[in-house]
């Protein structure tokens, strides 16, 4: 068996201000992170014998790390596309906050998102998930059925919430 795997589909290049926003605040600390870690790989350096120097090493796969990131998100955030508002608030689109209801009364709340601002914490879904395309275009009282690991959930749409 190999190890080759096929590309993972390609994520919806869409974000929203916040999200944007934090993408800029975390270039902003990556690039004061790396000049502080590039001084230290300096000093590192200077210490002498660089192949038994386990500062240097790990200063360097730091650097590495940042360096990593910093390429993806220079690569990334030109292609994103910031949604700002949505004309017909009465139906669900990117970025909406969605409260479901299950047919037990259990209640959730999800805020549609991009792959690039996805936080379980927060209880946020990319709009790739198999939810959000459920829910995408639905008004309240609408019901979708959520079909996982041949499982049926019914679930109704109890509210529709817009960020300003």
């Amino acid at each position: 068996m190999g190890r080759w795997r096929p590309p993972a589909p390609k994520s919806a290049p869409y974000i929203t201000p916040t999200g944007y926003l934090k993408l800029e605040k975390e270039t902003a600390a990556l690039w004061s992170k790396r000049n502080e870690v590039a001084k230290a790989v300096t000093v590192a350096a200077a210490e002498g014998d660089r192949s038994e120097n386990a500062e240097y090493i790990y200063r360097k796969k730091q650097l590495r790390e940042i360096d990593g990131r910093l390429g993806y998100l220079q690569r990334r955030m030109p292609k994103l596309t910031v949604v700002r508002d949505v004309q017909d608030k009465e139906r669900i689109f990117f970025g909406a906050w969605v409260n479901v209801e299950d047919v037990n009364g259990k209640e959730s709340r999800y805020r549609i998102v991009g792959a690039d601002e996805f936080d379980e914490d927060e209880h946020y879904i990319t709009v790739d998930s198999p939810l959000a395309k459920l829910l995408l275009g639905k008004k309240c009282d609408d019901e979708v059925v959520l079909e996982t690991n041949g499982t049926k959930q019914e679930l109704y749409v109890t509210n529709i919430e817009y960020e300003n």
